[in-house]
């Protein structure tokens, strides 16, 4: 409630030229709370025709394109703002919405680069670290990476340089034990185990297998709480 006075008092200070979309928006608002996102879509768009830098009529729009699905709309209308958007007393939202969309749209690397500069401005937001942690993670198995973040990407780099570096010297280190391995191959061996020990062993397998996706499943669920953060003048 205390943002939305704040916001009302910014507008009662404005010119008269920068409030010809508050109409439109209020219109907007109105149909938005109903859940009637395309009619509040069509209001946010009057708006915007009027006056293509109004920051209330695009935040909305995005908003309102977000709840219908159509996240490439959605990020276009953010991305209107990203000169506006970064020194406005709303940036925090701004970037955790243009973080979310881009979470729908599996544009991990983008998604980290948002998310990050929602905390660097509000660091106790505990969604948008939630979030934040998830991309990291997701880019980090190989999701998409959009226009990617290049600190993660070296920070990949640097992982597979040591993970490499770690299977050469496990080899070095095998080296003077390939004669004794020779020689145990030689060695008479067990007996093979019988179709029943091995239907068993693979079950056992089987459920340890389900059990960990299962886990990791629970975990993903419990990371990722992708909400757009409206706003609605």
């Amino acid at each position: 409630m205390r943002n939305f006075i704040c916001i009302a008092l910014i507008f009662a200070c404005l010119p008269l030229a920068a409030q010809v979309d508050r109409k439109e928006v209020r219109s907007g608002n109105r149909k938005f709370r109903k859940g009637e996102f395309a009619a509040a879509e069509l209001q946010y768009r009057k708006a915007v025709l009027k006056d293509s830098t109004a920051f209330a009529a695009q935040y909305d729009l995005a908003s309102a394109l977000y709840r219908q699905e159509d996240y490439d709309g959605a990020q276009k209308a953010l991305q209107s703002l990203d000169k506006a958007a970064p020194a406005s007393l709303h940036a925090t939202r701004y970037y955790y919405n243009l973080g979310d969309v881009a979470l729908q749209k599996k544009d991990y690397g983008a998604a980290v680069k948002a998310f990050r500069e929602a905390l660097l401005r509000d660091p106790s937001d505990m969604d948008a670290k939630e979030n934040y942690i998830y991309a990291k993670l997701m880019l980090k198995n190989g999701g998409g990476g959009g226009g990617g973040d290049r600190q993660q990407d070296q920070d990949q780099q640097q992982d597979r340089n040591q993970d490499e570096q770690q299977d050469q010297d496990n080899q070095n280190q095998d080296q003077p034990r390939q004669q004794d391995n020779q020689q145990q191959d030689r060695q008479p061996q067990p007996q093979d185990i019988s179709p029943q020990q091995a239907q068993q062993i693979l079950q056992a397998v089987q459920a340890k297998e389900k059990e960990t996706q299962d886990k990791v499943n629970k975990e993903k669920a419990a990371a990722v709480k992708s909400r757009q953060k409206d706003k609605n003048w």
